[in-house]
This record gives C-alpha cells, sequence and structure tokens, in this order.
C-alpha cells in the first residue's frame, strides 16, 4: 500500500467524521454538565460510534452484493453523498446529512444520555461516514493488510475525535465559531474534491474511456 493511498485515507476519514466539527457541537449538547458526565457521555458515545463504523467496514461489501448493487453504483451514489455534505461544511449550515438537525438537538436537551443518539448516530457515524468507510474497505478488497491498515487509520481517526470531544471546550475558547466555520470550511473543499474523484472512478468503472 503506498504512502499518499493511506494519507489519502486518513485526510478522508478525519474531514468526514471532523473532529472540530464534533467539538462545537458536543460543547453545545453537553452546556452545564459537569465534567464526569461530559467525559462518560464522550466515551460511550465513541465506543458506541466505533463499533457501528467498524461493523460497516466488516460486512459492507457483503451488503451491498446482498442488496445486488455493484461497487462502481456505490461509488458514484457515495460520491454524491459526499458532496452533499461538503456543501454543508463550507457554508457552514446542518442538514441532517453530517449533524443533527435542530430539531433533533432540541430533542437531545431533554435527555440526560446524549450517548447513543444525537452523539454516536448521526453526529459521529452519521450517513457521511458510514458511507466512506464502506467505499474505503471495498476499495481493499482482496487485500487484507490494506484492510487491516484501514481499520488502524480508522482508530486513529476515533482517538482524535475522543481526544476533541474531551477538550472540547479549551477548543471552543480557542477557534470560537468563527474559526470552527472557517476550518470547516476548508475541510469541506478537500471533500468535494475527493467526493467528485469517487463519481468519476465510478463512471470510469461502469462506462471505461479509452
Amino acid at each position: 500500500m503506498e504512502t499518499t493511498s493511506w494519507i489519502n485515507e486518513l485526510i478522508v476519514l478525519f474531514v468526514v467524521i471532523d473532529p472540530p466539527g464534533l467539538a462545537a457541537m458536543f460543547a453545545a449538547l453537553t452546556r452545564g454538565g459537569d465534567e464526569a458526565y461530559r467525559r462518560r457521555m464522550a466515551l460511550k458515545s465513541m465506543l458506541l460510534a466505533a463499533g457501528i463504523l467498524y461493523t460497516f467496514a466488516l460486512i459492507g461489501s457483503r451488503l451491498l452484493n446482498a442488496l445486488g448493487i455493484t461497487l462502481p453504483a456505490f461509488k458514484i451514489a457515495g460520491g454524491i453523498l459526499l458532496f452533499l455534505v461538503a456543501i454543508d461544511m463550507i457554508f457552514a449550515r446542518q442538514s441532517g446529512l453530517r449533524s443533527a438537525t435542530v430539531r433533533e438537538q432540541e430533542e437531545a436537551r431533554f435527555r440526560e444520555d446524549i450517548s447513543v443518539f444525537p452523539l454516536a448516530f448521526p453526529l459521529i457515524s452519521g450517513p457521511g461516514a458510514l458511507t466512506t468507510v464502506i467505499l474505503l474497505a471495498s476499495n481493499t478488497h482482496g487485500r487484507p493488510l490494506e484492510f487491516i491498515i484501514l481499520l488502524a487509520i480508522l482508530a486513529v481517526v476515533l482517538l482524535i475525535a475522543l481526544a476533541a470531544l474531551f477538550a472540547s471546550s479549551r477548543l471552543m475558547k480557542l477557534l470560537g465559531v468563527t474559526g470552527s466555520n472557517v476550518l470547516g470550511r476548508l475541510l469541506g473543499v478537500m471533500l468535494a474534491a475527493m467526493a467528485v474523484q469517487f463519481v468519476v472512478d465510478g463512471v470510469h468503472a461502469v462506462l471505461p474511456l479509452h
């Protein structure tokens, strides 16, 4: 596996899971809670999200085969979905693809345990993250070592996200809303380019260009 390949995987997973954005949402959802509560919610939600993401990494391809969906078709659909996620990031808006909607956030405020909803899903392991994991895992088909490296990269990104949740209060003081949005827009541009590449790869597989 080339170094550039795993660097690309690290970047796309970091952009889609978006630890800085998670920190901002986590700080808002746990406002008023003590440190013990915040750490408990962060750890529990990350463990649940990791279980969801690793499950999709392991069985995603089998699920597609069972549904009769080809990999090129999923690449095209997944690329379009990720492009919509990127648009949300660039315009700093919330549509439910990569974050909880306003109504979901309102509902979460009345929950004592927010680790499952909305933290684990849809904030951490949302549609964009699940799609990305399946796409990246499918690209390693027949190459066990590359698949293991992908799982390790996913673990690294999740650990970074967990650290961001633990340090969410300090990060928000450092970045502020404007800084967080600027960073999100920059990452969104990168994700948009990667999403287009997924679509191009899918179209090329269906309609080979000579």
